[in-house]
């Protein structure tokens, strides 16, 4: 595997070589993670050095609209100002699926002036760990990701299934855990392992999780803007690699009404400049650093809900006894907690946020989760007293809906001062929109149930 962490442009240059490189997809994530750009012929990609696209692009909704109000985002609208896109040599990986040589490379979003767009996803987690690196920490993440294989379905209106494995059936029972059920799908994995060892994806894990249907494949701990590159190409990865296996491969937190949902479980810590992890004394005890994180996630968590939890059906994912929290309570290797200390030793100590969805995009929640625990610290935050029990048991802490989190979002500004409140104005008024398109829907709920009987 190639070290491509101080890659420049002339490493670049000789990596398109070895590979015989003809195209180059230039990609920008935007706000729900969608890659956008441009795809330029090689002499084209090598001449320019980077390109020019519409500021207001990395907004764009899930729907595809673009909001049209906000203190900040009314700038930008009126005069559809291009942004400058910088590649990222570092990022560049091989497109395993190309006919032609095809490299892919993350670009970074810059102003006229040469400063980065403040909400283009990579902008806002470069700062928050630029906030911890001012402090002589490092962040260390590692993303667990859960996903659905399901049946092809060209339907919106028509309910999902799982699809049909090597045996030609569909799963209707719980698996989790289960070999044969992982091997029902050997052809699909194996294609997706070999286009992540050919993009140098570092993943670890493979398993069957509880719905039918689910996985979950595990990442090796890293740098947060790293991992979130790596967690975006994998989900480019896995839908097409789906698609080549005729399925649909989905990181809708709750795709299918009676299966659980999907979540983005990520453990973080953090060391200092000699690597040693500060959630750890001397001695191996949990240090003030450990317990200060844990009170600002707890403090922080319900408001940044709507960058966890960014769409209507996020929230469908968030019930009581479903593998999902309800709360922001903490304790020691216990999964019905919101955040949670697994087993480890004083080295390897962690926190394990365990509210994000599968949908958020990675940036945005590592930018998130990471924002809190950087709060929790500087403010010294003390968590509450470790949940020793079932914490399904307890009330609900978290925003129910995704308008309800816009409002706990706006009324926390701790979370703008680090986040960046022109993020925060241009994110909140995204979802706004997409909040304000899903009003207009009339779900069969409510024919069936109102239809008559109101």
């Amino acid at each position: 595997m190639v070290d491509k962490k101080n890659f420049g442009f002339a490493e670049l240059e000789q990596w398109f070589n070895e590979r015989r490189v003809t195209e180059i997809e230039c990609l920008v994530p935007d706000l729900t993670g969608v890659a956008r750009g441009k795809i330029l012929p090689r002499e084209k990609f090598t001449e320019d050095r980077g390109m020019r696209l519409p500021e207001a692009i990395v907004a764009i909704g899930v729907t595809g609209e673009f909001p049209e109000e906000g203190p900040y985002y009314d700038v930008i609208h009126a005069t559809d100002r291009d942004m400058h896109l910088r590649p990222d040599p570092s990022t560049v990986r091989i497109v395993p699926w190309a006919t032609d040589p095809t490299a892919q490379v993350l670009h970074d979003c810059f102003d006229r002036d040469g400063k980065l767009i403040p909400y283009a996803p990579r902008s806002v987690l470069r700062h928050v760990c630029d906030l911890f690196a001012a402090e002589g920490w490092s962040p260390v993440v590692a993303p667990e990701l859960e996903f659905y294989l399901i049946e092809r379905n060209s339907d919106p209106n028509t309910p999902l299934r799982p699809p049909r494995g090597r045996s030609g059936r569909s799963e209707t029972s719980r698996q989790a855990y289960s070999i044969d059920a992982v091997n029902e799908f050997d052809p699909l994995f194996e294609d997706i392992y070999a286009y992540c060892e050919q993009m140098e994806l570092n993943v670890d894990t493979l398993i069957h999780e509880v719905g039918a249907g689910q996985m979950e494949i595990n990442f090796f701990h890293a740098h947060p803007l790293g991992l979130a590159d790596e967690v975006f190409f994998f989900k480019r990865t896995i839908r097409e690699t789906a698609l080549r296996h005729e399925m649909y491969a989905t990181f809708m937190a709750k795709p299918m009404a009676n299966e659980p949902g999907s979540a983005m479980h990520v453990h973080q810590s953090l060391v200092d400049a000699d690597g040693r992890n500060i959630f750890s004394n001397p001695d191996g005890s949990p240090s003030k650093e450990f317990y200060w994180y844990i009170g600002g996630l707890q403090k922080y968590t319900p408001a940044a809900m709507a960058l966890f939890a960014p769409y209507v059906n996020s929230y469908r994912r968030l019930a009581r006894s479903t593998a999902a929290p309800i709360n922001i309570q903490w304790g020691t290797d216990n999964r019905t907690v919101g955040i949670r200390s697994p087993v480890a030793t004083p080295a390897a100590r962690r926190v394990e946020n365990r509210v994000i969805g599968a949908d958020a995009n990675p940036y945005v929640a590592l930018a998130a989760t990471l924002a809190c625990g950087y709060l929790g610290i500087k403010n010294r935050i003390e968590p509450t007293p470790e949940c020793k029990g079932d914490a399904y048991l307890s009330e609900y802490q978290l925003p129910r809906s995704l308008n309800e989190a816009l409002g706990w979002l706006a009324d926390e500004k701790d979370l703008h001062d680090v986040l960046g409140k022109e993020f925060i104005t241009v994110y909140s008024e995204v979802k706004d929109t997409e909040y304000g398109e899903f009003m207009k829907v009339i779900s069969p709920w409510e024919r069936e149930h109102l239809l008559l009987h109101v």
